[in-house]
């Protein structure tokens, strides 16, 4: 039997849903070439088979299970002080494919990968690298970012002080006052984003990638206002909630209708310049001037500006607004006439289950979408429906637990080979089409339930079926073990780990 068929069958009894511990633990065996490894970071694991990645000598396999994003978080504690730091980076990253949605990591997990004095005894990183791996991974959630100011290591203070326009005055003041020098020293230090003339000083310490920053979200004196007109960095100015009046008001008669956009919600907006707005030859810049009245604090404004303009296939990630309005405020936003203010609505997860099923017969497009890629209570229908129609949609859809794999036996005969893969695997389909000429749908037709195990047999020494007849739920455990057997007694090396 040729070894690409004992990677076919390795491949598929790990990825196979009724593979027992005792199966899967096996396959992390070094012999098994990179299995092990694709399992460990590909599929939801049982406890025993996280139990025996986690202590596993092969740091490979570490590694793997540090990315994986369907094992609960809470279960990789341990890797958060792995001996290797390229495991605890790896853990910090997050899952590899950066999921638009991605599960937070512990508390307890974030204070230790956050206050490492050391990046591992392999001393290929260091611990100030994996700590920038995990500011970037968006596994720190907002409640976690809030507590930082009253923790009692001062190091998390310090980083606590990094927003320091995102704290509330009694923060920044027992901060400047805190205990610790050091943390008092980093405090005056960073006081000045909201300083104007600090501000000033320091943008020249700034290259050009820092400077968005510095225009977009510090106070800013009146020669660095001026300064964002010539160079050009109206975008910026437009979203700064400390643009003087002055400047708002150039910039909501700036030539760009993007800018004119930008201004036309912005809660400090005068009611002069508001209804000029509404009469903007733009029609982006009318509609966001109708919804100036729904944007009335600073969290309101950037929820409208995580929608206008997005477009039904946006896949930006989804993260919790900071800060984020009130409940109420999402609520009566699903009752507008508006569609933007509707898919705002839509966004939010938190949205009550009576609403949800109104937002699932909306007649805005963009509506359904936006309700079946954010909230957990849409219908199985809903996601099948944007499945179909929406493709830039259908990696996140596919990771959501209400998405249905059954009554999709309609779309066999799809000319999209993915829609006739998610057919093949329905366990109510009569007849599989394991000879269809696209692989995926081979491999989701070999691997579909419904097939009886004496069937399995003639496609498991087929190279186009092997892999999907390994996954097999209905393949007999024994049978799972035969086959490890025989692909483990070959006499070719294993593909080396790295």
């Amino acid at each position: 039997m040729s070894d690409s068929l004992h990677e076919l069958w390795l491949r598929g009894v790990a990825f196979n849903p009724a593979a027992p511990s005792d199966v899967l633990i096996r396959l992390m065996d070094r012999a098994t070439g990179e299995t092990g490894p694709l399992m460990c970071e590909g599929r939801d694991l049982p406890d025993a088979v996280i139990d025996a990645a986690l202590c596993h000598p092969d740091r490979v396999v570490r590694r793997a299970l540090a990315r994986n994003r369907y094992v609960d978080p809470a279960r990789l504690a341990p890797l958060a002080t792995d001996p290797s730091g390229i495991v605890r980076a790896r853990l910090a990253g997050g899952p590899r494919s950066w999921p638009r949605w991605v599960r937070p990591l512990p508390d307890d997990v974030l204070v230790t990968l956050l206050t490492a004095q050391d990046g591992g005894e392999d001393g290929r990183l260091t611990a100030n690298e994996i700590i920038g791996e995990l500011e970037s991974s968006r596994q720190i959630p907002l409640s976690f970012r809030h507590s930082l100011a009253d923790r009692k290591q001062p190091g998390l203070r310090i980083r606590a002080i990094w927003s320091w326009g995102s704290l509330t005055p009694a923060q920044r003041a027992a901060l400047l006052d805190d205990p610790d020098p050091a943390v008092r020293e980093a405090a005056r230090d960073r006081s000045w984003v909201l300083d104007p003339e600090r501000v000033e000083a320091s943008l020249p310490s700034y290259g050009p990638r820092g400077r968005p920053f510095v225009f977009g979200t510090c106070a800013l004196s009146p020669a660095l206002v001026e300064q964002c007109f010539a160079d050009g960095m109206t975008g910026p100015l437009a979203r700064n909630r400390h643009a003087p009046a002055h400047a708002v008001a150039r910039l909501a008669r700036h030539p760009e209708p993007g800018i004119r956009a930008l201004v036309a919600t912005r809660p400090d907006l005068g009611p002069d310049l508001a209804a000029e707005l509404t009469k903007d030859p733009d029609d982006g810049v009318r509609t966001c001037a109708r919804l100036h009245p729904f944007s009335r604090t600073w969290a309101e404004y950037d929820m409208l500006h995580r929608i206008i303009g997005h477009g039904p296939d946006c896949t930006c990630p989804i993260t919790e607004p900071d800060p984020q309005p009130s409940p109420d405020w999402f609520a009566a936003r699903a009752s507008s006439g508006e569609p933007v203010l509707r898919r705002v609505a839509a966004s939010w997860p938190g949205l009550p289950a009576e609403l949800v099923a109104e937002l699932a017969q909306d007649d805005d497009e963009e509506v359904r979408i936006r309700l079946a890629c954010h909230h957990p209570l849409a219908p199985p229908g809903l996601l099948l429906d944007v499945f179909v129609t929406r493709p830039a949609h259908r990696p996140h859809l596919l990771t959501l637990p209400a998405f249905p794999h059954t009554g999709t036996s309609h779309l066999i005969d799809h000319p999209d080979p993915q829609l006739r893969a998610l057919a093949a695997a329905d366990p109510a389909l009569p007849d599989p089409p394991v000879d269809d000429p696209d692989e995926s749908v081979r491999r989701a037709a070999a691997a579909n339930p419904s097939l009886a195990p004496e069937a399995l047999e003639a496609l498991l020494a087929d190279p186009r079926t092997a892999e999907g007849a390994a996954a097999n739920p209905s393949l007999p455990v024994p049978r799972m073990h035969a086959l490890i057997d025989r692909c483990l007694n070959t006499t070719t090396p294993p593909m080396a780990r790295r």
